[in-house]
């Protein structure tokens, strides 16, 4: 194979991993058209259009779908090859690629950004904050994020944090004209805050547990939101009662700008894992950051 077929045969392989022409051009260090141009040669060098193309989208034709599933293992194994050929060195490079839900990019990501890449400057970390609970080997992630209860059992699990629980709050001023909740079926008096799953579109029924009852509770109120910053301002504002994760909203229990209520009915729950497709050998930028989460979680 010519340096060139190779250099062509790299950046198709970057557009569709990248889903993006930006993306990819950024991480292959040209510029966008240079790009464009490269990919337009391999279709006429192979006489097929490889790329569906338009000013807001990309998606690979049939065509292109079966090339890189032929050319994405050999790929993979080169950049495997120099990975290892660094981590003898001991510097851990090439590309790595995590989904994480928003909720865990908040928790366990950002914390650790600026410093991961200053000790693994040799690492091309990308990082798509993902609610959808995208499967990571199609979506072709190195990694993931999510809770628990929500791993298949074939992935590799490393646990990031301890056993969760949910909490009903409400502000003080909520609380002023309406009675606290004793039982989860007094919800059903209040204004309670929705949460819409942006996976499709339904609404979160408030899971409660006491013993060996189980309930669920569908809520209603005068306001539905999908992003939990936005739970939070609502429900210190006044606006109802708020189902959420406990460390959540815990400074602001400690502060006693939350009352929290309806504690013998909150359930516990598997917490936080970074999950990963087996393998008989992590990748060496995939241990780095693994070993780098837990030192600092």
């Amino acid at each position: 194979m010519r340096g060139s077929e190779f250099s062509e045969l790299t950046a198709f392989a970057a557009i569709i991993e990248e889903g993006s022409f930006v993306r990819a051009a950024a991480k292959l260090r040209i510029s966008p058209p240079a790009l464009s141009q490269t990919i337009r040669g391999l279709e006429e060098r192979l006489g097929v259009r490889l790329l569906n193309r338009t000013t807001r989208s990309m998606s690979p034709t049939a065509e292109g779908e079966k090339l890189f599933v032929r050319i994405a293992p050999a790929f993979g194994e080169l950049e495997g090859a120099v990975a290892d050929a660094h981590a003898s060195r001991g510097r851990p490079a090439g590309s790595l690629r995590i989904n994480v839900p928003r909720i865990a990019a908040t928790r366990f990501i950002a914390p650790i950004l600026g410093d991961f890449r200053r000790a693994y400057p040799d690492i091309a970390l990308t990082i798509i904050v993902d609610d959808m609970l995208t499967d990571i080997v199609e979506g072709r992630f190195d990694a993931g994020i999510r809770l628990g209860e929500r791993l298949h059992k074939d992935m590799v699990a490393v646990k990031l944090s301890e056993e969760l629980e949910m909490a009903a709050v409400a502000a003080p001023s909520y609380l002023q004209h309406h009675p606290i909740p004793r039982h989860p079926a007094d919800l059903h008096q209040h204004q309670c805050i929705n949460f819409q799953w942006p996976s499709g579109g339904n609404l979160y029924r408030w899971e409660f547990a006491r013993g060996q009852r189980a309930l669920e509770v569908a809520v209603s109120g005068g306001l539905t939101v999908n992003d939990t910053d936005l739970m939070i301002g609502a429900v210190l504002d006044g606006v109802g009662v708020a189902y959420m994760l406990e460390y959540q909203v815990r400074p602001w229990i400690e502060a006693g700008k939350l009352i929290r209520f309806l504690e013998a009915w909150s359930p516990r729950f598997p917490g936080f894992y970074l999950y990963h497709a087996s393998s008989r050998q992590v990748p060496a930028p995939l241990r780095a950051f693994i070993d780098f989460l837990l030192a600092r979680r």
